[in-house]
C-alpha cells in the first residue's frame, strides 16, 4: 500500500464513520478510521489463511489460556504489514502524529501480567513463523481492574476498556454454542444398549465468539484469537427479564479472576473456566468434523494446549464430546484425548496449583465431575499393579474432598513442560516428582521467550535505529542475529550511540513521570526498575528495604559519593491480597517521605507508576538502566520482564531463579549482578527447619533501623501496614528469606553503583545484554513447542504451488 493509497482509504474511512473530513477528525476518530484501513489491508490474507489451512487439512494448535495481554494493536499491526512508516508519513501530512493517534487506543484488559503477556508473545510468534495456531480465551468486559492510588493505598476501579467498542474484533454470532451448568445428570441405556447421559434441570447460557486477527510479521499469514462472551439464549430471554437474574450471567465474563475469598467468587471462577473451555472445545470439534475424518484420528489434525491449570477442564470436556456426543468408546476417547492434549505448568507455588471442592464441581458441573471421577478411577486401576498405593494416592485427581486440576492436566496430557530449566528440573525433582516417576517421558522444558518485534522494534525506536545502522535489519526476522552486535563491543562510536538511545528514552520517561505523577526526575540518574505482579515471593519488599538503607546512609553522611537513583515500580496486587497491598502502601509512603526530604537533595527518587500494563511497560523498559529480578530462588518459574529489560540494554541484578540462570549463562557473570541464596540452599533450610529471621535482625544494627522504620513512625501513615510487614518478617519468620538475602543484595547493588560510574564499562555490559537477548526470542520457544509437542508445520510448507495468483500471494 502506497502513501497515496493509505491517505485515500483513510479519508474514505473518516467520511464513512464520522461524516467528516480527515482534517476535522479527532485523534480518537483517526485511530478508529486508521484501524479500519488496517483491517482492510489484512482481511483477504486472514480469510485466505483459514481457507488454505482447511483445504490442506493442516494440523493446528489451539492455545487455551485464561489470560491474553496483547497491548495496543495499531502499531503492532502496522509493523507486521510493513505499513508503520507509511502511516507515520500520512498522519504527519494531516497535521498530527501516529503516536498521538495510537495513544487513544485502549489496552485490551484481558490479562494480569506475565502469563497473559507470554500468551500474546506466543500468538505473535505463531503467526510470524507461519504456524497454524489459534488462541482461545474470555472476552472480559472489565479485565483485572484499573489501579488507582488514593492516599498511597491501591484502589481497584473498573477498567471499562470496551466502552468505545473494540475495533479489532469480529463478532461471529453464527459460531455461538450453548454451555450448560448445574442440574442433575444420570446415565441411561438407549435402544442400542449404550449408556447416555440424561440432563435434568440446570440452565444453559450462550457463548458468542469474537475473533481478532493475529498478524504475522510481513508474511501474509494471520491466525485467530477467539474470545468468548456470555449471552442469554434467545429462547430463554423471558427468564432473564429482571436486573438481578441478568447479573449472575453478566458476571461470568465481567472480570478476570473473580474474588476467590468468598463462595460466590469461587463459583463464578469455576463457571468461567468451564465456559471458555467448553465453548472452545465445541468449536474445535465442529471444525474437525468438516474434514470428514474419524474422531479417533483427531490428534493428527488438532493439538490443544492447556496454559496453566485454568483450562484443565479441556480434558474431561473433550471426553464428554467424544463419548457422549460422538459415540466413541471410553478407551478410544481417552487415547485420543491424551494424544491431543499438552500442558504447561507455570508455577511451583502450591496455592497456584488449583483445587476445587468436590461438592462445588458436582453442583456446578455434574457431568464434568462424573467424567473426572471415572478418569481418576481408571488411573488408579490401570497403575495399581505397577506403582505403590501411596504413590498413586498422592497423585490421584480426587482426594481429601478436592479435585486437583494440575493432576488432571498431567494425567490427561502427553506432554508436561516447565518454562525455564531450573523450573522444569524442580518440577521433576520436587513439585511433581511423583508424576515424574510415573510418566518420565512426558516431562520437558521450554524456556519462555518474548516478542522482540514489540519489545524492541515498537517500544524502542531509538535503539532499533542504532541497531539497524550497525548490524543491519536481519534481526527483525531472526532475533538471534542480535549477536552480531558483539563485534562492536570495543567500538566507541557504537557504544556512545547505544548510550544516546538510552538517554533519549530516559528523557521521554522523565517527561511522562512529571506529567502523570508530578515528580521531577533526572535522566542522568540510574533508572532502577522493578515491574511485575506484587507478590511476597517477588520481594519488592527487599527492594524497599535497600532504598531505606540508602536513605539512612545519606542522612547520616550527606557528603558521601553516591550516584543519584530513580527507583521505579510498576505492580498490581490482587484485590484480596492484603499483605501485597500493605507493601504498596509502604512503598508509596516511603516515596512521599524521601521525595520531599530536602536533605536527600534528589539523590534518591521513588516513583510508583499506577495501573501497570503493556503500554506502560513499553515506556518504562526502554528507559531502564537496572533490571530488578530478585525473587527468592526456586519461586519464579521463568520471568519474562528479565528478558525484555535485557533486550533493551538494562543490566540485571538477580537471584539464581527462573530464567535468570539462563540469562547469566548467556552473558557471563561479569555482565550481571548475581546475589543471594541458591535453590539448593533454600531447600536445605526447608529440610533442616533452622532458619531464624530474628537472629539476622538481632545481630545487625542496620537491619534493626530499617525494620523499626516500619513501626516507629519513621515512615509516616503506615501504622497497620508497617506492623503487618514487620510481623511477617520477625514474628512469622520471614517466609521468603528477605533478611537472609539482604546483605548480599546490598553488596550486589553496590557493585551496580561502581559499574555505572565507569561509563565505558557500563556501556559494554549494556551492549552484551542486548547482543545476547536474541536467545530469548519467543520465536525459538514456539518453534520448539511446534516441533517437540504439537507437531505442526508452517502453512507454506504444505500449500501446493497454485495456479491462482491470489492464493500464491497469500502464502
Amino acid at each position: 500500500m502506497t502513501k497515496e493509497q493509505m491517505r485515500t482509504l483513510l479519508e474514505t474511512s473518516v467520511n464513512e464513520l464520522y461524516a467528516a473530513s480527515i482534517e476535522e477528525a479527532s485523534p480518537q476518530e483517526l485511530f478508529q478510521a486508521l484501524a479500519h484501513v488496517v483491517k482492510h489491508a489484512y482481511a483477504d490474507d486472514w480469510r485466505q489463511t483459514r481457507t488454505n489451512i482447511l483445504a490442506e487439512q493442516q494440523k493446528q494448535t489451539y492455545y487455551f489460556s485464561i489470560e491474553f495481554l496483547p497491548g495496543k494493536m495499531l502499531k503492532s499491526n502496522l509493523l507486521s504489514l510493513d505499513l508503520l512508516t507509511t502511516a507515520e508519513e500520512v498522519l504527519k501530512e494531516v497535521g498530527t502524529s501516529l503516536d498521538e493517534v495510537a495513544e487513544t487506543e485502549k489496552d485490551m484488559a484481558l490479562g494480569n501480567g506475565g502469563l497473559g503477556r507470554l500468551t500474546s508473545c506466543f500468538m505473535d510468534s505463531l503467526a510470524s513463523l507461519g504456524l497454524p495456531g489459534n488462541g482461545n480465551g474470555i472476552r472480559y468486559k472489565y479485565g483485572l481492574f484499573k489501579q488507582k492510588f488514593i492516599d498511597g493505598h491501591q484502589v481497584e476501579l473498573p477498567d471499562d476498556w470496551l466502552r468505545s467498542g473494540n475495533v479489532w474484533e469480529v463478532r461471529k454470532e453464527s459460531k455461538a454454542v450453548p454451555i450448560h451448568f448445574g442440574g442433575h445428570v444420570y446415565l441411561k441405556e438407549n435402544e442400542a444398549g449404550v449408556l447416555k447421559p440424561v440432563y435434568e434441570g440446570g440452565f444453559t447460557w450462550r457463548a458468542v465468539p469474537y475473533d481478532t486477527a493475529m498478524v504475522g510479521y510481513q508474511n501474509q499469514h494471520l491466525n485467530t484469537l477467539r474470545l468468548w462472551s456470555v449471552e442469554v439464549p434467545s429462547e430463554e430471554e423471558a427468564k432473564y427479564a429482571t436486573l438481578e437474574s441478568r447479573q449472575a450471567l453478566e458476571n461470568l465474563t465481567a472480570v478476570l479472576y473473580p474474588d476467590d475469598s468468598n463462595e460466590t467468587g469461587r463459583r463464578t471462577r469455576l463457571m468461567q473456566e468451564y465456559f471458555f473451555v467448553s465453548a472452545g472445545m465445541q468449536s474445535i470439534v465442529r471444525y474437525y468434523k468438516k474434514m470428514n475424518l474419524p474422531m479417533e484420528q483427531m490428534s493428527e489434525k488438532i493439538a490443544i494446549h492447556i496454559n496453566d491449570t485454568h483450562p484443565a477442564l479441556c480434558i474431561p470436556e473433550l471426553m464428554r464430546l467424544l463419548v457422549d456426543e460422538e459415540g466413541l468408546a471410553w478407551e478410544q476417547a481417552w487415547a485420543t484425548t491424551i494424544k491431543v492434549m499438552s500442558y504447561t505448568n507455570h508455577t511451583i507455588m502450591a496455592e497456584a496449583l488449583e483445587k476445587w471442592p468436590v461438592d462445588m464441581i458436582k453442583e456446578v458441573l455434574p457431568r464434568m465431575y462424573q467424567i473426572i471421577e471415572e478418569i481418576d478411577r481408571r488411573f488408579i486401576e490401570g497403575l495399581e499393579k505397577v506403582h505403590p498405593c501411596d504413590l498413586l494416592n498422592r497423585t490421584r485427581i480426587i482426594s481429601n474432598g478436592q479435585v486437583h486440576m494440575a493432576n488432571l492436566a498431567i494425567i490427561g496430557s502427553h506432554s508436561v513442560n516447565g518454562v525455564a530449566k531450573l523450573h522444569s528440573d524442580l518440577l521433576k525433582s520436587v513439585v511433581l516428582h511423583d508424576f515424574y516417576v510415573i510418566y518420565p517421558a512426558r516431562f520437558n522444558n521450554k524456556t519462555n521467550g518474548i516478542a522482540q518485534r514489540r519489545w524492541l522494534q515498537l517500544a524502542n525506536r531509538p535503539l532499533t535505529k542504532v541497531l539497524d545502522n550497525t548490524i543491519g535489519e536481519s534481526w527483525h526476522h531472526q532475533p538471534e542475529d542480535l549477536t552480531l552486535l558483539k563485534n562492536y563491543q570495543e567500538d566507541e562510536t557504537v557504544l556512545q550511540a547505544l548510550a544516546d538511545a538510552k538517554k533519549t528514552n530516559k528523557i521521554a520517561l522523565a517527561k511522562y513521570i512529571d506529567a502523570h505523577c508530578g515528580i521531577q526526575v533526572d535522566p542522568n540518574a540510574i533508572f532502577d526498575v522493578q515491574i511485575k505482579r506484587l507478590h511476597a515471593y517477588k520481594r519488592q519488599l527487599l527492594n524497599l528495604m535497600h532504598i531505606l538503607k540508602l536513605y539512612f546512609d545519606i542522612k547520616e553522611n550527606p557528603n558521601a559519593q553516591y550516584h543519584p537513583r530513580v527507583f521505579i515500580f510498576g505492580a498490581k496486587a490482587a484485590p484480596s491480597y492484603h499483605y501485597a497491598k500493605s507493601i504498596i502502601k509502604a512503598i508509596n509512603e516511603t516515596a512521599r517521605m524521601i521525595n520531599h526530604d530536602p536533605q536527600i537533595n534528589d539523590k534518591i527518587k521513588i516513583v510508583f507508576l499506577e495501573n501497570y500494563n503493556v503500554s506502560l511497560a513499553e515506556r518504562i523498559i526502554p528507559a531502564a538502566d537496572v533490571s530488578e529480578q530478585i525473587s527468592l530462588a526456586s519461586k519464579e518459574a521463568s520471568g519474562t520482564s528479565n528478558m525484555k529489560l535485557m533486550l533493551n540494554g538494562a543490566v540485571t541484578i538477580a537471584t539464581l531463579d527462573g530464567a535468570n540462570i539462563e540469562i547469566r549463562d548467556a552473558i557471563g557473570d561479569e555482565n550481571i549482578a548475581i546475589f543471594g541464596l541458591t535453590e539448593e540452599e533454600v531447600y536445605r533450610y526447608y529440610a533442616e527447619k533452622n532458619y531464624s529471621a530474628y537472629t539476622y535482625f538481632e545481630n545487625d544494627h542496620r537491619l534493626q533501623q530499617i525494620m523499626n522504620a516500619f513501626i516507629d513512625g519513621t515512615i509516616p501513615n503506615i501504622e497497620w501496614e508497617g506492623k503487618e510487614i514487620f510481623d511477617s518478617l520477625i514474628k512469622y519468620n520471614d517466609e521468603y528469606f528477605v533478611l537472609r538475602d539482604f546483605d548480599a543484595y546490598c553488596e550486589a547493588q553496590n557493585r551496580i553503583d561502581i559499574a555505572y560510574r565507569d561509563t565505558r564499562r557500563w556501556q559494554k555490559i549494556s551492549l552484551m545484554n542486548i547482543a545476547n537477548a536474541g536467545k530469548f526470542t519467543a520465536d525459538k520457544t514456539v518453534q520448539q513447542y511446534a516441533d517437540d509437542i504439537w507437531q505442526i508445520e508452517p502453512l507454506f510448507a504444505h500449500v501446493k504451488e497454485p495456479n491462482d495468483a491470489s492464493l500464491t500471494q497469500s502464502v
